[in-house]
């Protein structure tokens, strides 16, 4: 991926991570009960999807996979308890992006952001799918 793209799209999704965070109500934010199924059904989106796209290891895949899950998991955890069980698409994949996204640049620098973003969006996706209505 060009440096210049690279560059602007991480630079973009730190700024709108410290917007979102400064704009969520000063809350605890804490994970519900259901953290584990979260965190497990990330990891496993996390590795079929880098599996489909041919790209990252394994453990790594399931490492960001799993960061996403928790990060979802803990944003739906400082909502109503009616939002809490109906979600919110967009917002579970945009949090599963950014959050695997982080986790890729510690884990592995800067290598592939963009396969990172695409890696937490199904995995926030997967999350949505099979468990809103749910809780």
């Amino acid at each position: 991926m060009n440096r210049t793209i690279s560059g602007a799209l991480i630079s973009s999704l730190m700024a709108v991570s410290l917007v979102s965070v400064s704009l969520v109500p000063a809350e605890q934010a804490s994970a519900d009960e259901h953290i584990l199924r979260d965190v497990g059904i990330g990891a496993g989106a996390g590795v079929l999807s880098g599996t489909v796209r041919r790209r990252g290891s394994l453990l790594n895949n399931a490492i960001k996979g799993a960061a996403a899950g928790a990060a979802v998991n803990a944003v739906n955890g400082t909502r109503s308890r009616y939002h809490r069980k109906h979600r919110n698409l967009g917002q579970d994949v945009g949090v599963g992006a950014a959050a695997s996204t982080v986790t890729g640049a510690v884990t592995r620098g800067r290598k592939d952001t963009l396969g990172d973003a695409v890696d937490g969006a199904v995995a926030g996706a997967a999350i949505h799918i099979l468990t809103n209505g749910k809780n």
